[in-house]
């Protein structure tokens, strides 16, 4: 019985978007979502979801609801007004000696 009630509160709760880092000096990136009532809770919960075979240098969570994302449907309309200006593509630029993780 106590289970089912753990279970409908944690799907009250918030969802968190979990972003890991595999290597010191890569970007994080996107591991998945867990539901926790608190920014300190969700941290633990993705611990023990995305973390269980110690790979993960760093972690971060963020609440779903604040993050602010581009729909399929503006495609056009938000990314083109970037393709006009060729200065902006990274074949005219020259990566310095020793700078990885730049592609």
């Amino acid at each position: 019985m106590a289970s089912a009630t753990n279970t409908t509160a944690s799907a009250d709760w918030p969802m968190w978007e979990v972003f890991v880092q595999l290597e010191l000096g890569e970007p994080h990136q996107h591991a998945g979502n867990v539901h926790a009532p608190d920014a300190r809770m969700a941290l633990l919960n993705a611990r023990d979801v995305y973390s269980r075979r110690g790979l993960v240098k760093s972690m971060w969570v963020v609440p779903s609801e604040t993050i602010t994302a581009s729909t399929p449907g503006e495609n056009g309309e938000f990314f083109e007004p970037g393709n006009d200006k060729l200065f902006r593509h990274p074949q005219f630029y020259k990566s310095p000696k020793g700078v990885g993780n730049l592609e």
